[in-house]
C-alpha cells in the first residue's frame, strides 16, 4: 500500500494543498485521474470542483466518487477533510468502507487530508470534530494500525485558556484504549509505503503511547509504532 496522510490541506503561509504538493505529485506518479471522496463537507459538488481545479494545476483529472463502482474503478483515491463523523457515516451508508480498503490494499494510492486522514486509521476516536451525525461505528478503514490526531496543537504557556489541551485529551484516550496516537501538527504528513511509515513535511510530530511519556519525532524519521 501507498498512503499520504496529510494533517491539513491549508498550512499557514501556503495556499490550498501547496505544502504537500511535492508528496502529492510523488504518490500520484503515473496516475491520470484521481477519484475524490467529498463527503466530509455538505457541498459535494463544490468541494469536488475545488479539488478538480487544484489537482488540475498539477496535471491530474478528478472525478467524484458516488458509488462503490467508482471506488472499484479508481486509479487513486483522495478523501478530503471536513467533519469526520459525517464522512464516516456516509462511507458506511454508501457501502464504501470495504471498497476503499480493498482497492487501496490492491495498490491504488490513497491520499487523506484531515478527516480523510482520520478515517485511514483504526478509528475516528481521536478526531477533533463535533459529532454532528452518528456513524454506525467509530471503526474506520484501518489502513494503518494506529490513531492520528490531525491539526495537533501544543499547549500555549502564555494562554489563559484553562480547558483541556490536545495532550490532555489524548491521555484520556489512553485511559481507555491501547492504540498509539500520532499528534500530527499542521505542515507534518505521513508517507506510508509497504508498511513503512515516514514523517515528511515541515514539522515534527508528537508520538503518544499508553503508559509512556510522549516523544517528539523529527521530519524524515521513520515512525515506529
Amino acid at each position: 500500500m501507498r498512503l499520504l496522510l496529510i494533517s491539513g490541506s491549508v498550512v499557514h503561509g501556503y495556499g490550498y494543498l501547496d505544502q504537500p504538493e511535492p508528496e502529492i505529485r510523488r504518490i500520484l506518479e503515473g496516475v491520470r485521474t484521481v477519484s475524490f471522496v467529498p463527503f466530509a463537507l455538505h457541498d459535494h459538488a463544490g468541494y469536488t470542483n475545488r479539488v478538480r481545479e487544484r489537482l488540475g494545476e498539477m496535471g491530474f483529472g478528478v472525478t467524484q466518487v458516488h458509488t462503490r463502482a467508482d471506488v472499484e474503478a479508481a486509479e487513486a483515491i483522495f478523501v478530503g477533510g471536513g467533519n469526520t463523523f459525517r464522512l464516516l457515516k456516509t462511507l458506511y451508508e454508501r457501502d464504501l468502507v470495504d471498497a476503499i480498503r480493498t482497492r487501496v490494499r490492491a495498490g491504488a494510492p490513497y491520499i487523506g487530508s484531515s478527516a480523510g486522514t482520520n478515517v485511514a486509521t483504526v478509528s475516528i476516536k481521536t478526531t477533533n470534530d463535533m459529532p454532528i451525525v452518528y456513524p454506525p461505528t467509530y471503526d474506520a478503514l484501518a489502513l494503518v494500525p494506529f490513531q492520528i490526531n490531525p491539526h495537533y496543537l501544543d499547549a500555549d504557556p502564555n494562554s489563559t485558556h484553562k480547558g483541556e489541551t490536545r495532550e490532555d485529551r489524548i491521555r484520556e484516550f489512553h485511559e481507555e484504549n491501547d492504540t498509539p496516537v500520532v499528534g500530527l501538527r499542521e505542515g507534518a504528513n505521513l508517507w506510508v509505503e509497504d508498511g513503512v511509515v515516514t514523517l515528511v513535511g515541515l514539522k515534527p510530530a508528537r508520538i503518544f503511547r499508553r503508559g509512556q511519556e510522549p516523544v517528539e519525532l523529527a521530519p524524515g524519521s521513520r515512525v515506529e509504532l
